[in-house]
């Protein structure tokens, strides 16, 4: 293997491939990327075996082949080079040499035959738009759990139907669903696909770069889910498994009704929690006809109160939430009003921004005592 690259292209791609490149893994072949270059291309493929992702770019092929090149050291190496053309060649017992005008650097590989072999994409179900699958990814992504025991919950739930995309994800104690109007040609029925946190995350970057007017490739396997957006492609396994019916959570009798701006609401509950209990985090919202009051107390630090003047005809309510909850929920919806429903004090809150009419943006928060 011998080609040559610019510097700016080679690091365009290997930036690509760091969300999935595993840090401590006990097999050392997944922390090296696959290089092989072949016709007028260079093609770098990651993966920790539950993630992969394959990039290539332009270079100038001497000789074609393949190696594995570890790939943090790698990027770091590239980044502090200077603007230009980059050599690589692959020399005895895996070796590789870079050379970079008078520069010239040898790297330890491994045997590219070590390197997992990944599934093939099979053919494309449907095309996503990229700038919706990103909104719907960072709608909803904030509220998935953390717990690996709770394995459904590890991800979010992508539902296509023939004229909605919508996404869908919970912790138990709160959930997040956005949905939208979206034709997707060549879908008859509905499909419903588990993504994993860590793949989300990538798909959200990959549509990011991807451009505004770019759709991203979606196919899937009985194990796989693949999206592909022009020489990129994104593979993450299936999250097995019943993801909860969240439909029936969905709060339908919430008619305490207040709206409040999204910055004054946000910066309310920010300072209010200063004070709050580090563990619980808990805020008390009380909302009267004198207008809406956001409480914390805890013996360690004090208490703090803050009155938001709001007209309210209905029956007063004071009901405990995480303030952690709330704010991500603020930092992810639009700015503009937001309405806070709620029934009574045992039951889940739900909030929804009125500014973003493309997105029908859902957040249900379960109470805390108080």
């Amino acid at each position: 293997m011998e080609f040559s690259v610019t510097k700016s292209a080679l690091l365009n791609e290997l930036n690509a491939t760091q969300g999935v490149v595993e840090r401590k893994t006990t097999i050392p072949i997944l922390s090296n990327l696959l290089v092989e270059a072949k016709g007028s291309r260079v093609t770098i493929t990651a993966t920790d075996l539950e993630l992969s992702v394959r990039t290539s770019c332009e270079a100038r092929v001497k000789k074609e082949g393949a190696g594995t090149i570890p790939s943090k050291k790698l990027l770091e190496l590239v980044r502090l080079l200077p603007e230009g053309e980059i050599k690589f060649k692959l020399l005895d017992n895996h070796w590789v040499e870079i050379v970079s005008d008078k520069k010239k650097y040898k790297l330890v590989g491994m045997a590219k035959e070590n390197f997992p072999a990944l599934p093939a994409m099979p053919h494309t179900l449907v095309k996503l738009p990229a700038v919706v699958l990103e909104s719907l990814i960072a709608k909803t992504k904030f509220a998935i759990s953390l717990e690996e025991s709770r394995y459904t919950l590890n991800g979010g739930l992508l539902i296509l139907k023939p004229d909605t995309l919508a996404m869908v994800a919970t912790d138990g104690h709160r959930l997040a669903l956005a949905e939208t109007d979206q034709k997707l040609a060549g879908l008859n029925g509905e499909i419903r696909v588990l993504i994993p946190k860590k793949a989300m995350d990538e798909v959200e970057k990959l549509s990011a770069v991807a451009g505004s007017d770019a759709h991203l490739d979606f196919a899937k396997d009985e194990s796989h889910l693949f999206f592909q957006v022009g020489h990129r492609l994104l593979i993450s396994r299936i999250l097995t498994g019943q993801f909860p019916n969240y439909e029936a959570v969905l709060p339908r009798e919430n008619t305490k009704t207040v709206v409040l701006e999204r910055a004054e609401f946000s910066d309310a509950v920010r300072r209010v929690s200063q004070l709050a209990d580090q563990r619980s985090h808990a805020v008390k919202f009380s909302v009267s006809q004198e207008g809406v009051e956001i409480s914390a107390s805890s013996p360690e630090y004090g208490e703090a109160k803050e009155t938001i003047e709001k007209e309210y005809k209905g029956d007063a309510i004071a009901i405990g939430f995480n303030s952690s909850y709330m704010l991500d929920f603020l930092a992810a919806a639009a700015d503009g009003p937001i309405s806070v429903e709620l029934k009574d004090e045992q039951s889940a809150g739900q909030m929804r921004p009125l500014a973003d009419e493309s997105y029908r943006y859902r957040y249900v928060i379960m109470p805390m005592r108080i």
